[in-house]
């Protein structure tokens, strides 16, 4: 059966705006480091575990595994996070990076929080809202 839920849907979403974010950041950047597509490769993995999240019997390991997705993209991003203070002193060598990093990072902490909310309520035999 192909259905969906919430978290599945909320993987989707964020895997297409960090896609998004991705290749804005590329093309904002003059293309001028590939490193810059790092938010579109975390969008892209994102948005393959919520695919295969649609299937009942995967659903439970591809949000985990998107979770751990998520995560690993947040720890490396934080290098660039705490630089955001350059960037408004305006004394940063990459704003555009720095900027582009502190989104990606705020996306996924906030997928994160809601996926623990979220197997934290079924754990609990809560259905999530």
């Amino acid at each position: 059966m192909n259905t969906s839920t919430p978290m599945t849907t909320i993987t989707l979403a964020a895997g297409a705006v960090l896609t998004v974010l991705g290749i804005a950041g590329y093309a904002l950047s003059g293309a001028a480091s590939l490193t810059a597509l790092i938010p579109a490769l975390v969008g892209v993995l994102l948005a393959i575990c919520g695919v295969l999240a649609r299937q009942e019997k995967l659903r439970r390991h591809a949000i985990h595994a998107a979770l751990a997705v998520a995560l690993l993209g947040a720890l490396g991003s934080l290098m660039n996070v705490v630089k955001i203070g350059q960037v408004f002193a305006g004394t940063a060598q990459r704003p555009t990076a720095i900027v582009v990093s502190t989104i990606m990072f705020l996306i996924l902490a906030a997928y994160l929080a809601v996926g623990v909310r979220s197997f934290v309520a079924a754990r609990r035999g809560v259905v999530a809202s």
